[in-house]
Parts: C-alpha cells; structure tokens; sequence
C-alpha cells in the first residue's frame, strides 16, 4: 500500500493533468460514440438493450423512403448528428441542441397549430393516397382517411404524443466503459 501511495504522489502531476484535460476528452468521445450507436440499435443500451417504440411511419406500409429509415432517423440523420459533447477541466457535458431532442428522449405531447398550408398538405397527400382529386379512383385506405380528417378538421391546435424513446442520459454501461479506461490511463502511468 505505501508503494501505490509513494507511485501516486510521484505522478501527481501527470495523474491530474490526465483527470484535468485528457480523460473528459476521452469521456466525451465515449459517451458521443454510445449514444450514437444507441440509433444504429434502435433502443437505448443501459444494463442491455431496451428498444424504442417503432415510429408509425414504419408500420403504415408507405413507398416513400422516410418510411425505410429506423425511428429517429431520417436522410438527413440531424437528431443522431447534433449530439455534441464540451470538455471542461475535470467534467465533460454531454447534450444535443435540437430543439425537438428533449420531446424525444423524454417522451411528451406537442401542440402544433394546424394552419392553411398543413390543410393544403393534407389536401395533397389525401389525392395523392386516393388516386386523384376525384378520390373516386381507389377505395380511401386508412392513411387516406386521417389526411382528409387533417385538412377538414376544425381545430386549431392539434395534440400529439411523442412516446418516451431515450438516446441520450445516464447509462451504466457508459458508465463501466468509462471507469475501464480510466482505470487503463492510470495504470499506464503508473507504470511509466
């Protein structure tokens, strides 16, 4: 025990320097890398993998390429590509600044107003699901029926919940991987 505190106080200086500026970059580029993956499987990995609830898009049997694409990712991936991290001496802060990202990791009812170009929108894609502006041509599919309910709705703010789909927070195997390699810089220096 006293040759550990005698290699300790010998190393001060370079132990600090590492839990100072080294490690909250190797932290940050840690925790940036997990919850990034958290995406690519679908769910956020804490004590194993606990999947997000698939997005509807998914299940409504669309042609379009949105509907291809995993929940929470889209062509443009601005979610899972705004997740940044800042070091500071002996800390790291983790975080994503889109706007819509807390409604997302935490779950949530937003309240759009439904305005006259969402109506036109809805006008459009309900010919488009019908075949025509007849919307004679084919029989109204569901999805049909909510566009035409969408533009002829006479609300003006509508309510929608965003279930609960964590990618970003505490993790404990975050956590375990971090202490690992801390662990590995200090014994590196150690045995310097």
């Amino acid at each position: 025990m006293e040759n550990l505190t005698n290699m300790i106080k010998k190393h001060q200086k370079e132990i600090d320097a590492l839990m100072r500026r080294k490690i909250p970059v190797i932290a940050g580029r840690m925790a940036k890398d997990h919850f990034q993956d958290n995406f690519r499987k679908g769910g956020f990995v804490d004590n194993g993998l606990r999947p997000w609830t698939p997005s509807k898009r998914l299940s409504s049997g669309g042609t379009s390429a949105s509907s291809h694409y995993g929940t929470l990712l889209s062509s443009r991936n601005h979610l899972f590509s705004s997740i940044a991290y800042a070091p500071a001496p002996y800390s790291v802060t983790v975080r994503n600044n889109v706007p819509y990202a807390t409604v997302h990791n935490d779950g949530g009812t937003v309240s759009p107003a439904v305005t006259p170009a969402m109506r036109r929108y809805a006008w459009f894609r309900f010919f488009r699901e019908t075949g025509g502006k007849s919307g004679g041509r084919k029989a109204p599919s569901p999805q049909a029926s909510r566009w035409k309910a969408l533009a002829l709705t006479k609300k003006s703010k509508l309510r929608i919940r965003i279930p609960r789909r964590r990618f970003i927070g505490e993790s404990a195997d975050l956590s375990a991987k971090i202490s690992k390699r801390l662990e590995a810089e200090i014994i590196r220096i150690l045995n310097k």
